[in-house]
C-alpha cells in the first residue's frame, strides 16, 4: 500500500526552480532514501512534503489524503514527523521539555509516559541526560534527541535529513543501527542522507536527485551497485 505518494511537485524559490517534476512513493514498512550532491534539492523535498514549504503546482498524498496544500501544522497529526537538517532542537529546554514538544498532540499521560520510555529505551545517554539543557549536549547527544523528539508522536512515516551529519563515525552506525530498529517496530521511514553507501545498504528503495530532478531510482542493491552511482557518490 502506497502511504506516500509524490506527484509531479514542483517548488521554487523566488525564480529558482528548486525541485522539477519530483515523483516519489513510500510504501507501507519500507525505508527509502534520497541521495545526492548538495544543493540536488533533497531538504527541499522533505520540506514541500512536511508543508514547510508552498508548491507549485504537483500533488502530495498520504494515505490517500491530499496534503499538498495542507500546512505543516495539520499535516503532523495525519501520521508524518520530520527530523530536520541541523537537528532543530531548542538548546534553552531540557531534554524532556524537548521530547514533551514532540508529543504535543497527545494529552495521555500514560502514552506519553510509554514514549518516553520507547525513546529512552533506544537512546539510553539521554536518560542519563533528561533534566540537562540540551544546548549543551554533544553533537551526537542532540541528534539522537531530534530523532527521539520525532517519534514521540509514534508517526506512521518518520523523514530524517542527514541524521548522520557531522558525527564521529562510530555514531554514524549507531543511528543507521537505530534507523533500521524504528523501521523494524513498524514506522516507515524516507531518508535524506549525504552518506549514500550507507543509506542505500538500509534502504529498501532509492531515488537519485540531481539539480532538482530525479534521475534514477531502483532497489537500494541496485544502486548500490550501478556503476555511475558508485563514481558520483560512492567515491569510486
Amino acid at each position: 500500500m502506497k502511504l506516500l505518494s509524490v506527484q509531479d511537485v514542483n517548488v521554487f524559490y523566488g525564480s529558482i526552480h528548486a525541485i522539477k517534476d519530483v515523483s516519489l512513493d513510500v510504501e507501507k514498512g519500507e525505508i527509502v532514501t534520497l541521495i545526492g550532491a548538495n544543493g540536488a534539492g533533497k531538504s527541499t523535498t522533505m520540506g514541500a512534503i512536511s508543508g514547510l514549504l508552498p508548491k507549485k503546482s504537483g500533488k502530495i498524498l498520504f494515505k490517500d489524503i491530499d496534503i499538498t496544500a495542507k500546512p505543516a501544522e495539520d499535516i503532523t497529526p495525519l501520521g508524518i514527523a520530520l527530523s530536520p537538517e541541523g537537528r532543530g532542537i531548542f538548546p534553552g529546554l531540557t531534554v524532556e521539555d524537548n521530547l514533551r514538544l514532540g508529543a504535543y498532540l497527545k494529552k495521555d499521560k500514560e502514552y506519553i509516559k510509554r514514549q518516553y520510555e520507547r525513546v529512552y529505551t533506544m537512546f539510553p545517554r539521554l536518560k542519563e541526560r533528561y533534566k540537562q539543557v540540551s544546548g549543551t549536549l554533544s553533537g551526537g547527544e542532540q541528534q539522537m534527541l531530534a530523532v527521539g523528539r520525532a517519534i514521540m508522536s509514534e508517526p506512521e512515516l518518520l523523514m530524517l535529513d542527514e541524521p548522520s551529519m557531522g558525527l564521529a563515525p562510530n555514531l554514524v552506525d549507531f543511528i543507521f543501527e537505530i534507523i533500521v530498529d524504528i523501521n523494524k517496530q513498524g514506522t516507515s521511514i524516507l531518508l535524506v542522507e549525504q552518506n549514500a553507501n550507507m543509506a542505500l545498504k538500509i534502504a529498501d528503495r532509492g531515488y537519485v536527485l540531481t539539480t532538482g530532478s530525479i534521475v534514477m531510482e531502483g532497489s537500494g542493491k541496485e544502486l548500490l551497485e550501478n556503476p555511475e552511482i558508485r563514481k558520483a557518490y560512492l567515491g569510486e
